[in-house]
Parts: C-alpha cells; sequence; structure tokens
C-alpha cells in the first residue's frame, strides 16, 4: 500500500479496472462504439473467471458546445437532448450483453462535485492561471489547435472546418510537466500500446507542449469553475475526470484505494492523445498514480470506407443484433479485427462467420457430441477407462489450449485466444471421425471404449464453455445447460478447468442448435468469378453425340460439373431404410442432397467429410424432399464408400 497526497492507494493483482472512452451523445451509437465496449466487456469478463474483483466502467460525456448547438436546433434543452440518447447507449449494452459495473453520466451531481474539486485544487496550487485565448477551435472534436497543427485550415483529426474562438479562459500548465510525462512513458513502455500509438505520443510531447485552455465563456451547457461561475470547465478535462469519479475519489475512499490507478484506458486511436498526454498530467497535477494502460484500438470501416453519415454506410448494431443475436456480432468484432488494427466490417464476411465457425464448427460439435449421447448411452454422461493416443492428445491439446488463451488474454490479443478455442473445436470435430463412435457403438464389447470417447468430447466441450464465456456470454451457459451441468454459472472460474470436471453420471439435455446456419437467398449468392477465356469456351462449347461404343467426348465430360462439398448435416430420410438427407456446403452455397447410402453410413460418420457433388444434377423431388445434386460413390461386391477429397476447399471444381 502507497500513501499518494492523503490517499493509500492499494497493491494489488486481485483487482482489475477497465474503462471505455464515456461517448458522446450527440447521435446514436454505431458498430464501432459496439466494437470498443466488446472488447472492454470481454476483458472484464476474463479478469472475473481468473477470479479478480472487477470494476468496468462506461458512460456518457454530455457537456460541450457541440450538445449545447444539437439542442438548440432541435428546440429542446440540453439534458432534454441527451436523456433520450443516453437511455440508448444503456439499451444497446443490455442487448449486447455488456457487463458494466457502472454507467457514469458527466451531468450527475456526484461528478460535478469531482470536477469542481480537481479544478479548485490544482488552480490553488497554480496550475491553472487565467488569460485570454485566441486560436481555432473544432467544435465536433472540442479540441482547440495552433496554427501550425491545421492541415490545409481543417482540423487534423477530423478534417471538419475550425473557428476562430477569442475570449477569456482559465489555463493549464501542461508545459510545466512535459518532461516528467515523457520520462514516463519511456520508463514504462506498455503504458501506451499499441507501439505504434506510444511513438506518435513521444513525437507529439517532443515537439513541446503549450498550455491547454480549461475553460470557455461563450456558451454555458457544462460545469461551472467553482470560483468563477462566468465560466464552464472545458469539456475534455470534465470528461476524463470522469474515471476518478466512477472509481469513487471524492465519496467512496476505500473503493479508491482498491481500484485505482485503472488497470486499461480503453479508448479509440483518435483520442489516445487526450487520455496519454492531459489525463495524466491531470494527474500528476493531483499527485495521483497514472493508470497503467492506456490502449488505443483501430478504427472500424465498412467494406474498406470510414463509416459516416455522409456516405450513408453507417451501421446500426441495435438491427443487426435484432437479426443476428448478440454474441454473432461479438464473436465476428472479437476474431476478425486484430486489436489495434483498423478492422473492416462486412456483411458476407459476418455471414461466412456465423456459418462456418459458429454454426458449422462450434454447433455441429456440440449437436453431434449430445446426439450420440443420447442415442448410445441414454443421455447419460460414463466415464470410460480405456485410453488410447488419440484421447492423450485431445486432453494434452485442452492443456496447452488453456496455456495459450491465458497468455493471448493477458497480452489483451482477444483474436488469438479465440483461434486458440477454436483449433481446440476442429481438433474436438477431427477426433469424432478418427474414433466413429457410431462404429463402436455396434459392438458391446466396445462399450467402454466408446464411454471413454464420448467423455472426452463432453469434457472438451465442458472447457470450452469456459472458454468462450468471455466473448459469447449468451453462447457459454446454454452448453452448459446441454451439457447438463447444474453448477451456478456465475461462480465458474478458471480454477475449474482441470481435465475430468464433468462428473459421471450427469444426464445431458437434448441438443439445440446454437447457431442455425444462415440460408443465403440465390440474389445474395456471390457468383463466381470464371476467367473470360473459360466463359468464351463455354459458350462456343457444343455436346458431341456419343459414340457408338459408349465412349464419350471430352466435351461431354465438361458438362458435367463436379465440385467439393462439406457435408455439414445429415439425417435418415423418415420411412425410407436406403436414403440419407444431407446438407452440404458448397463455398458459396448450401445444398440438400437426398443420397441412397443409409445402409453404408450412420448420419453422424458423414458429417465433416469433404464429398464430390455432381453439381449440376436436375433437382428432383425423392420423399417429398427435393434434392439438388448427387453424391459420387463407388462400390464393389455389396461395399460401398462415398469418393472424399479431403483437404480441399468446399466449392472447389473437380476436373
Amino acid at each position: 500500500m502507497t500513501k499518494e497526497k492523503g490517499w493509500m492507494i492499494m497493491e494489488t493483482n486481485s483487482k482489475y479496472y477497465i474503462s471505455t472512452p464515456i461517448y458522446y451523445p450527440s447521435d446514436r451509437l454505431h458498430i464501432g462504439h459496439a466494437y470498443c465496449t466488446t472488447i472492454a466487456d470481454s476483458l472484464a469478463r476474463y479478469q472475473r473467471l481468473e477470479g479478480k474483483e472487477v470494476f468496468f466502467l462506461t458512460g456518457s460525456d454530455e457537456h460541450g458546445q457541440k450538445i449545447q448547438r444539437k439542442a438548440e436546433e432541435k428546440g429542446v434543452t440540453p439534458i432534454g437532448y441527451v436523456d433520450g440518447i443516453v437511455a440508448s447507449f444503456q439499451q444497446l449494452w443490455r442487448k449486447l450483453g455488456i457487463s458494466n459495473d457502472d454507467f457514469i453520466r458527466t451531468t450527475q451531481e456526484r461528478h460535478h462535485k469531482v470536477v469542481q474539486h480537481i479544478f479548485q485544487t490544482i488552480y490553488e496550487q497554480g496550475d491553472i492561471y487565467k488569460s485570454a485565448y485566441e486560436g481555432w477551435y473544432c467544435t465536433p472534436c472540442e479540441t482547440f489547435w495552433l496554427e501550425r497543427q491545421l492541415q490545409d485550415g481543417k482540423c487534423p483529426d477530423c478534417g471538419r472546418p475550425v473557428e476562430v474562438v477569442q475570449e477569456e479562459s482559465y489555463f493549464f500548465r501542461m508545459s510545466k510537466y512535459q518532461n516528467r510525462l515523457l520520462k514516463h512513458i519511456e520508463e514504462n513502455p506498455d503504458f501506451i500500446q499499441p507501439a505504434s500509438r506510444r511513438n506518435e505520443m513521444i513525437n507529439f510531447i517532443k515537439s513541446g507542449l503549450e498550455d491547454l485552455c480549461v475553460s470557455r465563456t461563450t456558451f454555458d451547457w457544462g460545469i461551472p469553475v467553482p470560483f468563477d461561475k462566468k465560466h464552464v470547465v472545458y469539456v475534455w478535462f470534465d470528461a476524463l475526470s470522469n474515471y476518478l469519479t466512477a472509481a469513487g475519489y471524492l465519496d467512496n475512499p476505500e473503493k479508491f484505494a482498491k481500484f485505482w490507478p485503472a488497470d486499461v484506458h480503453l479508448v479509440g486511436k483518435e483520442i489516445v492523445r487526450f487520455h496519454s498526454i492531459i489525463w495524466p498530467i491531470i494527474l500528476m497535477a493531483l499527485d495521483l498514480p497514472l493508470p497503467k494502460k492506456v490502449y488505443g484500438h483501430g478504427w472500424l470501416v465498412v467494406d474498406g470506407d470510414k463509416m459516416s453519415k455522409s456516405k450513408g454506410n453507417v451501421i446500426d448494431p441495435v438491427a443487426l443484433i435484432d437479426e443476428f443475436g448478440p454474441d454473432a456480432i461479438r464473436y465476428f468484432l472479437l476474431r476478425e479485427i486484430a486489436l489495434g488494427n483498423d478492422g473492416n466490417f462486412s456483411r458476407d464476411a459476418l455471414i461466412g462467420r456465423i456459418n462456418a465457425d459458429l454454426a458449422n464448427d462450434l454447433g455441429n460439435l456440440l449437436h453431434r457430441t449430445l446426439s450420440m449421447i443420447g442415442r448410445f448411452q441414454g443421455g447419460k454422461i460414463l466415464q470410460g477407462h480405456t485410453e488410447e493416443a488419440v484421447d492423450a492428445s485431445l486432453r494434452q491439446l485442452t492443456e496447452k489450449t488453456l496455456a495459450d488463451y491465458r497468455t493471448a488474454m493477458e497480452k489483451m490479443d482477444l483474436t488469438e485466444a479465440l483461434k486458440c478455442v477454436w483449433i481446440l473445436i476442429g481438433r474436438s470435430n477431427k477426433y469424432i471421425d478418427e474414433t466413429a463412435p457410431w462404429a463402436l457403438a455396434k459392438n458391446p464389447e466396445q462399450a467402454d471404449r466408446l464411454a471413454a470417447v464420448l467423455y472426452h468430447l463432453a469434457e472438451t466441450l465442458r472447457q470450452t464453455a469456459v472458454l468462450i464465456a468471455p466473448f459469447l456470454p449468451h453462447t457459454a451457459p446454454r452448453i452448459w445447460s446441454q451439457l447438463g451441468l447444474t453448477w451456478d454459472w456465475a461462480s465458474i472460474r478458471m480454477t475449474d478447468m482441470a481435465w475430468g470436471g464433468l462428473p459421471e453420471g450427469t444426464q445431458v439435455a437434448a441438443a439445440e442448435p446454437l447457431f442455425p446456419r444462415i440460408e443465403l437467398e440465390k440474389e445474395e449468392i456471390a457468383a463466381v468469378e470464371i476467367p473470360a477465356k473459360a466463359k468464351q469456351a463455354a459458350a462456343q462449347q457444343k455436346a458431341a453425340p456419343a459414340a457408338e461404343n459408349g465412349e464419350i467426348s471430352i466435351d461431354d465430360f465438361g458438362r458435367m460439373d463436379l465440385r467439393v462439398a462439406k457435408v455439414i448435416a445429415a439425417e435418415k430420410v423418415p420411412k425410407a431404410d436406403k436414403l440419407l438427407k444431407l446438407t452440404v456446403d458448397l463455398g458459396e452455397e448450401t445444398r440438400t442432397v437426398v443420397s441412397g447410402i443409409a445402409q453404408h453410413y450412420e448420419p453422424e460418420a458423414l458429417v465433416g467429410k469433404q464429398v464430390v457433388l455432381v453439381a449440376n444434377l436436375k433437382a428432383a423431388k425423392i420423399r417429398g424432399v427435393e434434392s439438388r445434386g448427387m453424391v459420387l460413390a463407388a462400390s464393389c461386391d455389396g461395399a460401398l464408400q462415398v469418393v472424399e477429397v479431403p483437404g480441399m476447399a468446399p466449392g472447389s471444381k473437380v476436373k
């Protein structure tokens, strides 16, 4: 425990304080805001799994000239204007499953007291003084700029016009703390991340810090300066102080001693400067510890273009959640975009992730496992006592996955953590094919071996549920429930991850789809691009008559469209002993195919196989099911085996 200017600060690794920026309620939030908050939420949930006491803060930054002007345009009061928008923020976080511990509004009385106390304290020690300001101001960014900092006479951050401001103001002696801040950054390389943002800030500081204008008189929508009521506190000085307010700076010394300094301020890269220069200097002036890390994440662009109302490409996260569900959106944002880099949002990419990763990989693994436990063991988990090398390999991978996952999460590399989990999921699906439980079930003497195989699958799913919980908080407890586990989900910790935690005798529930596969309409399916020469050759191609001896020409063969298809679901056709209904992935589309192979394959044995499909066979209705294609198989002396092409991407042409 250390003492900082009257404050007792606890030095402990058992707490974790993470914050998002407090969002500006000039309009409703877009998918980029959802991205930032989902990152913070996933990190908070992970730290809770590790047993830490977590304080996760988000909120709204409600003062400033921009808000006052917006309210005047609408003919309402500023507080009336922001109340409705802030309510939409809170609704979005509920829909997305955000687990914040506090939601701060800068219009709250608790915050007014803190800001005025901070301003008064710094003023009394001589670090705030009155002068006159004349210079450039960007109202949308609420930022002051020097003439030399403008780009083509416009705001260097947003590119919009700036306006000349002339008014009496109070100034904060930023320049006094320049060398001290630079020394701190250089001695603590983890303080500003990623490294590219750190280098930008070092260069900005070395170019020279000007004293900061910290009050305004040309509008009144803000917190009054305590000793000069005609001034309101500059919106950024006001907003940044929220991290102290919520931590109990004035009203809860015990809480403040526990949680300050913050572990991570997660912010967009465009506001790293405020959080890594202005904010630390305010804290230095207060003689308070600096946050451990300021992390500037990248922007989310849409189909390669930055979101903008004028471009009409702003993505509403509420509509996406309503259409695809919160966990699908969370998974896409965290898996697709490496933290620190800019990322691209694409509806096609989102659907691709849902179908491939969530429906095919995770969903099928759970469904296949529970279906086999239900079918072969009456729905009861049996442990089994045999072990083969393939079992040990899967168990060792779960241990490696846990270690790699924890390392990635501590580094805030959420994308890598998810990749680790999906490698385990993929290996588990392959384990099913390698061990063939359906074949074991046919031999009573293999009952113990069957139990061991199914236990390994169910136990891997139990661990997977815990590992995905920070990212997919709605899905993880559904897996838990379907596995028949009755432990209090909220009490689960990473210490429960030791192998063998699934009790023998547990009765699993019926398998329910986690993420139904999204079937695209024909007009939504992207056409496969065919080279111009191939198109020309196809147009000129004419079918030659078959030779009398039954031989066909190369042109005849060319009329057949043979494609690699991945079987993603299989079931028996009712009242048909020989028929299976297969759902296959052709890369750009899925199809239903009826195949007469039921006497040679159990449905579960086909899922995951890469087969060859005659893709341009005329559709036919068989036992009420429309079949669009034919799966190729070889037969000999009563045996039959489908033609497989392992390792080839669905949709690949066979020729």
